[in-house]
């Protein structure tokens, strides 16, 4: 199952640079809105399951003790699935906005996780403890995928998802006409 979640990661990194080349350009830009605008905010929610669902996973089953900083990205992540299933059912900019400040949060501790577990930052673990250090790696796919790395794969598509659908027109109804 680990290779499995390794493997949807992989996949949300490349859609992540999809979505970024899509957008890149004005003319690409509309094209991807108008295309897949409609469908993004469903994918954020089912990349947030499905992340919430794969570290519960690692740790309940897995038996990998999350630190710290785990807890804190799961902080993070968790709250997204009803956030976004809200934001589905009843769009609101208030929702997709939390959305966007979670999953940028979430990817910014995950960056500074993965970066301590890399030894990027000196291994200070200022935050964790000695029972279970942020630097200690459960997982390493690939040669340099960890619990971590998978983590902000997630936040990053789910923040690129709600920006995608946050740019597309709000369609008008018969109450905003009057």
């Amino acid at each position: 199952m680990v290779l499995f979640f390794s493997f949807l990661s992989v996949l949300a990194l490349s859609a992540s640079l999809g979505l970024i080349v899509l957008t890149a350009g004005p003319n690409l830009r509309s094209m991807a809105v108008r295309e897949f605008g409609g469908y993004a905010l469903p994918v954020a929610l089912v990349v947030a399951g499905v992340s919430t669902a794969g570290s519960l996973y690692m740790s309940e089953v897995e038996g990998f003790v999350p630190c710290l900083l785990c807890w804190v990205q799961r902080g993070f992540m968790y709250p997204l699935v009803l956030i976004l299933l809200w934001a589905v059912v009843f769009p609101s900019r208030p929702a997709k906005l939390l959305a966007m400040v979670l999953s940028m949060a979430g990817a910014l501790t995950a960056t500074y996780h993965y970066g301590e577990q890399q030894g990027w930052w000196g291994g200070t673990e200022e935050f964790c403890s000695a029972e279970v250090p942020c630097t200690f790696m459960w997982v390493e796919q690939f040669g340099f995928m960890s619990i971590p790395f998978m983590a902000f794969t997630g936040f990053c598509l789910i923040a690129l998802l709600v920006a995608l659908d946050m740019r597309r027109p709000v369609r008008s109804t018969t109450l905003s006409r009057r």
